[in-house]
C-alpha cells in the first residue's frame, strides 16, 4: 500500500510539473489517502502484535 502511495505522489508531482493542475490534485489526494490508511493499519497490526507476544509470554 505504502508502494501505491509513492507511485501516486510521484505521478502528482509529475502531473503538476507539467500544468496538469487536475491530474496533480487528484493524484495527491489518492496518495495522501493511502498513506494515512497504511499508518492506520500499521498501527494497528503492530497493537495486535503487542498484545498477542504479551499473551503468549505469560
Amino acid at each position: 500500500m505504502l508502494k501505491w502511495a509513492l507511485i501516486f505522489a510521484i505521478v502528482a508531482i509529475v502531473a503538476a510539473a507539467l500544468g496538469f493542475g487536475g491530474i496533480a490534485g487528484a493524484a495527491a489526494g489518492i496518495a495522501k489517502f493511502l498513506f494515512f490508511l497504511f499508518v492506520v493499519g500499521f498501527v494497528v497490526f503492530l497493537v495486535l502484535g503487542l498484545m498477542a507476544g504479551r499473551k503468549m509470554t505469560r
